[in-house]
């Protein structure tokens, strides 16, 4: 086994800043922050270019010959399955199927010019778009009026609601664009990859059940709110029975063909060149069936219907309906980021590219801003769909521009080949493409092993989502896990540490067997920052750390002092060769006088009596105080990160309070930043020193072993197992107080070898 030795005095956290001088460091203050961010010159111009226009970046290295082929194949494929996503995600939008179509182009368009990603492919995503038809179906109900809005006047339904879902994208698109340009995008790091998990596995519950509707042919109207999934299951088991069996026998069919034709592209990926587009192939011989054979007037089959052709006017949206809607467009805006920023995140470091979360919520909030106005809904990205970009040999996001291309001809000229197209099929291949999302429930027993609040985090997230709605079920999510993170910082696990024999590293006493602890020493370790939630939990462990209250053992020793002093004045009590002898011999009564107990809990004062009191020996007069047997205490630091004004008035009352006790406290490994703060908050005074710091734990308990040795029955198996140096100097001899490190000479350090 290599083993390493090294030679080096013992530091206090005094003696090494005194002997090793520290670079000062100048801080910026904020006027300079302020000015520098404002400052301009050319290079600074440029980079602002670059980072606003990141094509440019990739556009000037992009290799023509070896791309260019690929980049076309990409957006081929990705364009025709986009076509198909746009159609089918409209209707968990509740909005006709061509509008799906304008958000398959014009996001794509924005998102070319202003997105980091070269890989995903930006469009409908089926979450947001639920959400989205959520917030359609509250506002434009299918049953009964829709909700009083200016602009709605001489407007047919779906006009209403086109509008409704322009407008409430309009509203995410400014909130992702401000998020952007305030350089907030952080906030996606509060969404773990449990809630997200909980929260797409909720979506994908609620996604299927939408669509049932169109793969059983009935007519079910679209509910929002909570319970929402419970009343719609209803009103389709209510009427199961007028189920159409030619569009349940066509779900059925195209289900199969499309799973058992992913699995293959999934098992064989490696030796396909691209993968088979069998939604695209499945869509183009359902629309050939359902002409020829008339499925729309014989069968009663509910098909896509007419298809616009062309593009139409831009709407402003409607600033009533932004007032209506500003609570569901928040975790709009934030998961269609989210997710969005989690695929791309993937394919960056596949591909070796970076990706700037603040510039992704700009190229995103302007793509549904001005798709918005050409009346397209959220876009965000869908995994599917950026998995078949990238697959087919995708690039750079001249794929996506060609994709946009394919719809707009889609839109343009050949649209109307879609018109027979059953909505059976388009509800089909959204359950399909359902499989990843809620094969995510796998997850589960695994969290309950390794993780329980992680586990706890999916189950209340998804459960809430079902049941909420998933606005409200993201913000329950939200909550459960932030409350999941203050409890583990307000309820760390601390313990107490113990030497490895023969080594200079310590442990929990619990977990090892070959363990050293010097009589009369504790090692308290606490893991986590300590601020005004933990100060008291920090406080109470320490307590049952030590084995003794300090408090209640100071008051206990004062009250004596009280008895031993009224014992004295009344001359029941004598100073004898032998120490304090009791003259009387009726009861002592022990002071019961608490009318100022602040005096309690001032340090014991011996200054008017003959002789200093040993607290641990037998006190006269059958006086009783709790014995102590520690007397020094070691606190390792190494974990906590940060400590509040709330904790530093906490960890100074409890400091004094073991000072007080005659216990020796020793604080190890803390952090640079945590001393400035202490020494800034004027935290040292008579009491607590800051010669109580030390650099590191094995340096505090040599200094410890030093100052207490062991007896000498002990002496041979300290030396074998607290450490391997030989420890050189003066050794001082009995119980000496907090105040004698003060004497301790920094020039002349035990060196220490271990």
């Amino acid at each position: 086994m290599k083993q390493y030795v090294v030679a080096r005095p013992l530091y206090s956290e005094d003696a090494f800043t005194d002997e090793h001088e520290k670079i000062h460091r100048h801080h910026k203050t904020l006027r300079h922050h302020v000015k520098q961010y404002f400052t301009c010159d050319l290079k600074r111009a440029k980079n602002a270019a670059l980072s606003l226009l990141p094509f440019i970046g990739w556009m000037r290295i992009y290799q023509l010959k070896e791309w260019l082929l690929s980049d076309i194949v990409s957006g081929v494929s990705t364009g025709l399955v986009a076509v198909l996503q746009g159609l089918a995600y409209s209707l968990l939008a509740s909005l006709p199927p061509w509008y799906g179509l304008f958000t398959a182009f014009f996001p794509v368009i924005i998102y070319f010019f202003l997105g980091t990603s070269r890989h995903i492919s930006v469009g409908a995503f089926p979450v947001l778009s639920l959400m989205v038809g959520a917030v359609v179906t509250r506002l434009v109900p299918d049953e009964g009026p829709p909700v009083n809005i200016t602009g709605f006047e001489g407007l047919t339904s779906d006009e209403q609601r086109v509008m409704v879902a322009a407008s409430v994208t309009f509203l995410m698109g400014i909130m992702q664009l401000a998020m952007g340009l305030l350089q907030v995008g952080f906030i996606v790091m509060y969404l773990s990859d449990t809630l997200v998990s909980g929260f797409t596995t909720a979506a994908a519950i609620h996604i299927l059940v939408s669509q049932l509707k169109f793969v059983l042919g009935l007519v079910v109207p679209g509910l929002s709110g909570p319970l929402s999934i419970i009343y719609t299951l209803e009103k389709i088991f209510v009427q199961i029975e007028k189920t159409n069996v030619c569009d349940l026998v066509t779900s059925i069919l195209i289900m199969v063909v499309v799973f058992i034709v992913k699995e293959i592209n999934d098992r064989y990926k490696a030796k396909l060149p691209v993968p088979i587009p069998i939604e695209v192939i499945m869509t183009v011989i359902a629309c050939g069936v359902s002409y020829a054979f008339n499925f729309r007037v014989i069968y009663k089959v509910d098909v896509v219907g007419r298809i616009p052709v062309g593009y139409e006017s831009p709407m402003a949206p409607n600033m009533q309906i932004f007032g209506q809607t500003a609570v569901e467009a928040f975790p709009m805006a934030i998961v269609g980021f989210a997710v969005a920023f989690s695929v791309a995140k993937v394919y960056s470091v596949k591909h070796d590219y970076i990706i700037d979360g603040n510039q992704e919520l700009i190229a995103f909030g302007a793509s549904n801003i001005i798709g918005a106005a050409f009346k397209s809904f959220a876009a965000s990205t869908a995994l599917s769909r950026s998995a078949v970009q990238e697959s087919t040999g995708g690039k750079t996001q001249i794929a996506g521009l060609l994709s946009a291309l394919i719809v707009m001809v889609v839109t343009l000229a050949i649209g109307f080949l879609l018109e027979p197209l059953p909505k059976s099929v388009l509800g089909a291949v959204v359950i399909v493409n359902l499989k990843g999302m809620l094969m995510q429930i796998r997850e589960v027993p695994y969290l309950w092993r390794r993780d329980r609040p992680d586990c706890v985090v999916w189950v209340v997230t998804c459960l809430a989502s079902i049941l909420l709605g998933l606005d409200l079920g993201l913000a329950v999510g939200l909550g459960i896990e932030l409350l999941t993170v203050v409890f583990r910082a307000q309820f760390p696990r601390c313990s107490v540490l113990a030497n490895i024999t023969g080594t200079d590293i310590y442990k929990d006493r619990k977990d090892y067997m070959s363990i050293y602890e010097p009589e009369g020493v504790k090692i308290f370790r606490i893991p986590s920052p300590i601020f005004f939630a933990n100060i008291d939990f920090f406080r109470g462990k320490l307590v049952e750390a030590v084995g003794f209250n300090p408090l209640r053992v100071l008051r206990k020793r004062n009250k004596a002092l009280r008895t031993i002093r009224k014992l004295l004045k009344k001359g029941e009590l004598q100073m004898t060769s032998k120490g304090l002898l009791l003259t009387s011999s009726g009861p002592i009564e022990e002071s019961e006088d608490e009318s100022n107990m602040e005096e309690l809990d001032q340090p014991t004062d011996f200054k008017d009596l003959p002789v200093q009191v040993n607290w641990n020996s037998e006190l006269p007069a059958n006086i009783q105080v709790p014995r102590v047997d520690v007397h020094s205490l070691i606190l390792d630091f190494s974990a906590v990160s940060f400590l509040d004004i709330s904790a530093l008035k906490g960890l100074k009352a409890a400091l004094k309070e073991l000072i007080r006790v005659e216990v020796e406290v020793y604080i190890v490994a803390c952090d640079e930043y945590i001393l400035e703060k202490l020494h800034s908050c004027k935290f040292f005074d008579d009491e607590v020193k800051s010669s109580m710091f030390f650099l590191t734990l094995h340096d505090a308990m040599l200094h410890i072993l030093e100052k207490h040795p062991v007896n000498s029955e002990n002496t041979k198996v300290c030396e074998k197992v607290i450490t391997t140096a030989t420890i050189h100097g003066n050794q001082c001899n009995g119980v000496s107080s907090l105040r004698s490190r003060d004497k301790f000479v920094h020039g002349s350090e035990p060196e220490t070898k271990f």
